[in-house]
């Protein structure tokens, strides 16, 4: 059932067949021997046999401590956690190595330019007066660091609203972007509403005014090319788990000028220069942002999980999760009561739906589903204010990637038909 297979009006697939063998999980069953059908991809992919492999050959033949280490695992370490920051780069299109921060998560990046933001001197420097401004779309990562910031410096938040199909509304993107804004920090693709956002205009109106701008990445640079020159912005943060990498491990990217310029957050190891009694000096850009033990292993896996998806082809991956959404938002369409919440047609979105089934509550859905072996996420998703924007308590989310099938959409639905049933 979960094997890709040829179906009729689907082009640009992927051989899952052949990709879904690097993915030991994906052939365990569950519930006395249902096949898994895996449908949670935004919340965390799963990690291929080379990822695996790569973390088992570090942690077995290479583990040291990283940098300044003579003997020959800490150059290996070095050279692995540092060739890692040289694969992420490229993957990225950044014009430096030296601009790639590694961090914990996206979440931990985007409270790191948040606080640099918080504590800078002039031009960058937020606080009375200011203004930050975000979207109604944000996961809450994107929401919570500007609200503290906020409180902290007194700056006003302000955000774009949604409109009712489940896009950003711009209308008013010359009150909402003025003289007065600091920052703007958007998601490139929402993990709720799967909408891919206009950056053009968003950038183009920031630079106007002189603002900064982050894009979070986090449901983009696993399912498209990323490309942050393209981009303009200022940072683009995202996570290594939702792109078959390891948990513990995000990224960074800042213009190499602003990584000078902005102070560090947090102190410690690694990130200094000279430190005595009365004052320290700090280690350039990247290691001024990355104090303590390095999450090294973390790195490593993320490297092979850039080559992994690199082998295959990002344009590849992205033809393949257009082909298998067109498939699934058709599939659904017939699904009576069934509501998506946001764009329902195939352009302009990412390989997320999220939807609601007449007045069976989304946790009930899933649960059933799961007794069928079907995973997929149930709630607000990190992202309260999209379900306040639409009066729903919760959703339900499938979520695809390189490895779903059009036989897992098939199933999906025949689940729903069968929740359907069960409830009615």
């Amino acid at each position: 059932m979960t094997e890709g297979r040829p179906v009729a009006g689907l082009e640009g697939l992927l051989d899952t067949e052949a990709i879904r063998k690097d993915f030991p999980i994906l052939h365990r069953t569950v519930h006395e021997g249902r096949p898994l059908v895996y449908l949670d991809n935004a919340a965390s992919s799963h990690k291929p046999r080379q990822v695996l492999d790569a973390l088992t050959e570090y942690y077995e033949r290479h583990h040291s401590n990283v940098h300044r280490g003579v003997h020959v695992l800490a150059e290996e370490a070095t050279a692995l956690y540092e060739g890692a920051r040289d694969k992420v780069a490229a993957f990225v299109n950044a014009p430096s190595r030296d601009e790639v921060v590694f961090t914990k998560n996206a979440s931990e990046s985007l409270n790191l330019v948040a606080n640099m933001l918080g504590l800078a001197d002039e031009p960058y420097r937020v606080d009375s007066g200011t203004e930050i401004v975000i979207t109604e779309m944000e996961h809450h990562s994107n929401i919570v660091p500007w609200q503290l910031l906020a409180q902290r410096t007194g700056a006003k938040l302000k955000w774009f609203g949604l409109t009712d199909d489940g896009r950003l509304d711009l209308s008013r993107i010359d009150e909402v972007i003025t003289e007065r804004t600091k920052v703007v920090s958007f998601v490139l693709v929402s993990n709720v509403l799967g909408t891919h956002n206009p950056v053009e205009a968003i950038v183009r109106r920031a630079q106007e005014v002189g603002a900064l701008v982050l894009i979070d990445a986090s449901q983009a640079a696993p399912h498209m090319p990323l490309d942050v020159q393209s981009l303009q912005a200022d940072f683009v943060v995202f996570t290594g788990h939702k792109m078959c990498g390891p948990t513990g491990i995000g990224v960074l990217w800042g213009r190499q000028e602003l990584l000078e310029d902005l102070p560090p957050f947090l102190g410690g190891g690694e990130m200094i220069e000279t430190v005595t009694m009365s004052s320290s000096t700090y280690a350039p850009a990247p290691h001024k942002f990355e104090a303590g033990t390095p999450p090294i292993a973390q790195a490593v896996g993320l490297g092979a999980a850039v080559d992994y998806l690199s082998g295959i082809g990002m344009e590849r991956i992205a033809a393949h999760e257009r082909a298998i959404t067109r498939y699934a938002l058709e599939r659904l369409s017939g699904v009576e009561g069934l509501r998506i919440v946001g764009p329902t047609t195939s352009e302009e979105r990412g390989a997320t739906i999220s939807f609601t089934l007449g007045d069976i509550h989304p946790h009930d859905v899933g649960q059933v589903l799961d007794e069928q072996g079907i995973a997929v996420r149930v709630g607000h998703h990190c992202a309260r204010p999209v379900c306040l924007r639409y009066g729903i308590p919760a959703t339900t989310r499938a979520s695809f990637y390189l490895y779903s099938t059009p036989a897992e959409v098939d199933a999906l639905v025949d689940g729903l038909e069968y929740v359907r049933g069960f409830f009615g």
